[in-house]
């Protein structure tokens, strides 16, 4: 069964609220499933499809939302009895994670000295100290750790693209795009499907509800 025959199957035994954030989510999917000749949108699109299944309300400061974010990322872990989260990262992606993980382009330090805000010191040992984080994470299999640490870095290449910081269809960097997208387009339905089966929990409040 697909993911959009199962939440239609079962949109009655949800909040209109859960309702509205799957159907937004999906919608999105659906698009970045279809733009598969552009990954460019392909990205901004999964992107989009994420916000709608896990944003709760605008934060006003960053570390706001990234706690909002990483207790999302907490409970997907812990409701995912079926291991899908699990085995897309450790059978599917681990290379792709550790070239990410060794590409400094998407790592937001790197940006931060070449702006001028901190010492090229500084991003360097930041890089090196997240790494090696993240690295002891792989050797241990902590999927939590992992995704907060490829999301991140997701989130950087989000940035990049939606403040326009790079070029429509540029050369330079479609290689992380691509797996970027790869990764994505693998974690996001099993994130949605986590949500579907857990309907009782109290996922939040969407952004923006339908006003008539």
């Amino acid at each position: 069964m697909s993911l959009i025959e199962h939440f239609k199957q079962s949109k009655s035994q949800h909040s209109d609220e859960l309702n509205l954030r799957l159907h937004r989510a999906l919608s999105w999917l659906q698009k970045a499933e279809n733009s598969q000749d552009d990954i460019d949108i392909q990205f901004i699109t999964l992107w989009i499809s994420f916000n709608a299944i896990y944003a709760r309300e605008f934060a006003t400061e960053r570390s706001a939302d990234r706690e909002t974010f990483n207790q999302f990322i907490a409970e997907i872990c812990r409701l995912d009895k079926q291991k899908a989260i699990y085995k897309i990262i450790w059978q599917r992606f681990p290379q792709s994670i550790r070239v990410m993980l060794d590409n400094h382009y998407v790592f937001q330090p790197f940006w931060d000295f070449h702006n001028g805000k901190i010492s090229e010191k500084a991003w360097r040992e930041n890089f090196e100290k997240a790494n090696k984080k993240a690295f002891t994470a792989l050797a241990s299999q902590d999927t939590y750790d992992i995704l907060l640490v490829v999301f991140d870095r997701l989130y950087t290449l989000r940035n990049q693209l939606v403040h326009g910081g790079a070029t429509y269809d540029s050369q330079i960097n479609r290689l992380q795009i691509k797996d970027g997208c790869q990764i994505l387009l693998a974690l996001i339905p099993a994130i949605i499907e986590i949500v579907l089966n857990n309907s009782n929990n109290d996922w939040g409040k969407p952004f923006y509800p339908v006003v008539k």
